[in-house]
């Protein structure tokens, strides 16, 4: 992924979703046809999505439980709906592009994450923007952006997804990942 031209972690995050949903387009267009381009696609798709996920646990969601009135209930259901992606996640890194059942797992992974970026952009992004000082955001879109280059790149449903246990294991999973990956091609184009 590119990387936007500010740090706001707002304007982070929604060009991560922006590049997310152009891969989802591409996927929708490719139908059932060359399997070998929808798993690299599809794989790519994960990866990002990880380190997106990641990201946001590390350091948006603790943000949004300090600095909005009811950030612990805001948190508590964004973190939910990553849980649920993550095991569709999982579950589609299990199945292969050709096979029965991939297109039925991308496109409920499509839907649930369509849905959270429209929660997130239409409510939880507009409500921090409101209480969070200019510089508050460009410093956790700086944090954002730093752990999103050591974070995992595949889904682990079992790993913590609040700090601090997160921000310790994250870097850790995600080495061993890009070592899987480097190793395996994951992720190549």
């Amino acid at each position: 992924m590119s990387t936007p031209t500010g740090n706001d972690v707002i304007d982070v995050l929604t060009h991560d979703h922006r590049e997310v949903e152009e891969m989802f387009t591409e996927l929708e267009q490719l139908g059932t046809a060359d399997v070998e381009r929808r798993q690299k696609l599809t794989e790519k798709v994960i990866i990002e999505l990880v380190r997106h996920s990641v990201a946001e646990e590390a350091y948006l969601y603790p943000a949004v439980r300090d600095i909005l009135p009811d950030g612990d209930k805001l948190a508590d259901r964004e973190l939910a709906e990553h849980a649920q992606a993550e095991e569709t996640m999982k579950q589609l890194e299990r199945t292969d592009a050709g096979e029965p059942g991939h297109a039925e797992l991308l496109a409920r992974l499509m839907a649930e994450i369509r849905d959270h970026i429209a929660e997130e952009e239409g409510d939880l992004f507009l409500r921090l923007r409101s209480a969070a000082s200019p510089e508050q955001l460009d410093e956790l879109g700086r944090k954002v952006e730093a752990i999103k280059k050591v974070a995992p790149t595949r889904p682990h449903p079992a790993a913590p997804d609040t700090p601090p246990a997160n921000k310790m294991m994250g870097p850790a999973t995600g080495l061993i990942d890009r070592m899987r990956d480097a190793l395996s091609g994951r992720g190549k184009d």
